[in-house]
């Protein structure tokens, strides 16, 4: 059954921000005047440890405006723990994300709802002319290309942090680290359903860019946990006991060659060649082990922890 979004529903836009004091103002003003009539909305700011003005200026704008509301961090603890305290204390059944430098044009908001109204449950943006610097543009469409081929989702902008979700998709997932950039991976496992809309990109008028050039190692391990979880979460034997087994094997089968040159007279025990059998075949033992307690903890936080996020429909 496909869901639309009704006027019974309302929004939470969640904005994570980091000393954009200057910005706020006008992209507040601008969601206020794109929301479609008949929809309740909040704007609900996560404030990541900004030193600037912000925490003042969203308190003045709150003592106005009611729909707007601030969590505001002790220090800053990055943007995937924004999200995820976004995705917990917004109360719409809607939620959209946006960054606050005005890169992001609150006027896409109702392309957005058009999108999710087609039955879609995550829709993510696409900035396909992007108002950014060389060395940002080429490592990203690097990044959405690696991404997109070892995940099978076809999108070209996974770090486009414009996007629209239905509440059970911000219900079923956990951000941590770097996560945030990999969230339609994360929906898509769970059976999510995802598009693209191309949105509009703005350069930026205020401040700089709080990335920095290590967020593409923290990117690039994320990237293993985010194929583990898409790949192996539910079955880790299939990882583990798949190398282990192959490891297993090499070793048995060096150990037996080695085996039959002892019994016809060749000395083996400083051959490098034995040394590598007996580690090849204790890695792959342990790499086994490892493969069975993981599916003994998988099939426990199943029974303990049973998810029904995997349900479209009831009836």
């Amino acid at each position: 059954m496909t869901k639309s979004v009704d006027k019974e529903e309302s929004i939470s836009i969640v904005i994570p921000v980091l000393n954009e004091a200057a910005s706020l103002p006008e992209l507040i003003e601008r969601i206020g005047m794109s929301i479609p009539d008949g929809l309740e909305y909040e704007v609900l700011i996560i404030n990541d440890g900004s030193t600037d003005s912000t925490e003042e200026i969203v308190r003045d704008m709150h003592s106005q405006n009611p729909r707007i509301h601030m969590i505001s961090f002790r220090k800053n603890f990055g943007k995937a723990a924004a999200l995820e305290t976004g995705f917990r204390n917004a109360t719409g059944e809607i939620i959209i994300t946006m960054d606050g430098d005005l890169q992001d044009d609150p006027a896409e908001i109702p392309n957005f709802l058009k999108k999710l109204n087609e039955g879609y449950d995550l829709v993510s943006g696409w900035k396909q002319e992007r108002k950014d610097t060389l060395e940002k543009r080429l490592p990203s469409k690097l990044f959405n290309r690696v991404v997109s081929h070892v995940s099978g989702i076809q999108l070209h902008d996974f770090n486009c942090g414009f996007k629209a979700y239905r509440r059970t998709v911000v219900e079923s997932i956990d951000l941590y680290g770097e996560l945030h950039r990999y969230i339609p991976c994360l929906a898509a496992r769970k059976g999510f359903r995802i598009a693209e809309i191309p949105v509009h990109h703005s350069e930026r008028r205020y401040g700089k860019s709080k990335y920095g050039a290590e967020r593409y190692l923290r990117g690039l391990l994320d990237a293993f946990t985010v194929f583990f979880q898409t790949k192996f979460e539910e079955q880790p034997m299939y990882l583990f006991g798949r190398v282990g087994l192959i490891s297993c094997l090499f070793g048995m089968g060096i150990c037996i060659y080695l085996t039959v040159l002892w019994m016809i007279g060749h000395p083996i025990g400083q051959r490098p060649l034995l040394q590598l059998g007996i580690l090849l075949l204790v890695a792959g033992i342990q790499l086994l082990s490892i493969g069975l307690l993981g599916e003994l903890f998988v099939k426990q936080n199943h029974k303990n922890n049973y998810d029904e996020s995997h349900i479209r429909d009831k009836f």
